[in-house]
């Protein structure tokens, strides 16, 4: 990782699906530890929806942050808060591309699953919706999640195995008690005796929340 105040500034953002300047929706896809913004996008086909844009940024060194999630926080610094700054000038990006953030999903597995439930819980507000695939918010132990605001019904799934090494189950149940009382409508899903691994079932949810984030169709006169 490179040793600077913010490490994944400028780092490539690759894009799939439709160009944002006409989606109807747009994902932002963030991968996880030791993976590549490839490897997220190749969840797009099977999420369907070609009116969809999908921007998948790059962690440098192919990490968010090094230590885990649950660890004390800042030996997670500078590279969570860059992290998270990434997902927020790509928010911003596709605001300006005329996407409101009702129509903006935040989704990620691993790494990138507790990006995205940390991102929404920091910034509350009504999402297209929350995919958090095998992680949970980040923090240690005892940490609170009290941004003011509220997510306003934004569609959240919360999925992972009960066995996962990487996840705590405490802590994914804890991330979707949270994410309720702040608002969120959240799925929970529990898979016995998995692994650390995306399923079926969740790309079905997912689908439903990117399908339910696509704003209606332009009308012309």
């Amino acid at each position: 990782m490179h040793e600077t105040s913010d490490p994944h500034a400028g780092m490539p953002v690759l894009t799939a699906g439709a160009p944002l300047s006409s989606a109807r929706a747009a994902v932002i896809a963030i991968h996880g530890r030791g993976a590549t913004p490839d490897d997220i996008l190749q969840l797009q086909p099977a999420f369907g929806n070609a009116d969809v844009a999908w921007l998948a940024p790059e962690a440098a060194g192919r990490s968010w942050y090094p230590y885990r999630f649950i660890a004390e926080t800042a030996m997670n610094q500078p590279f969570l808060d860059s992290a998270l700054g990434r997902i927020q000038a790509l928010v911003d990006q596709i605001v300006v591309a005329g996407l409101p953030h009702e129509s903006i999903v935040l989704l990620g597995f691993s790494q990138g699953a507790c990006l995205s439930s940390e991102f929404a819980a920091r910034h509350p507000r009504r999402w297209g919706g929350v995919v958090a695939l095998s992680g949970g918010l980040i923090g240690p132990p005892g940490t609170k999640w009290e941004t003011p605001g509220a997510l306003d019904r934004t569609p959240i799934l919360v999925g992972c195995s009960d066995v996962d090494e990487h996840i705590p189950l405490a802590r994914v149940e804890e991330t979707a008690r949270v994410l309720e009382q702040m608002g969120g409508d959240v799925t929970l899903r529990i898979y016995p005796g998995l692994g650390h691994t995306v399923v079926p079932d969740e790309i079905e949810i997912g689908r439903r929340i990117i399908e339910g984030a696509r704003r209606p169709p332009a009308t012309t006169r």
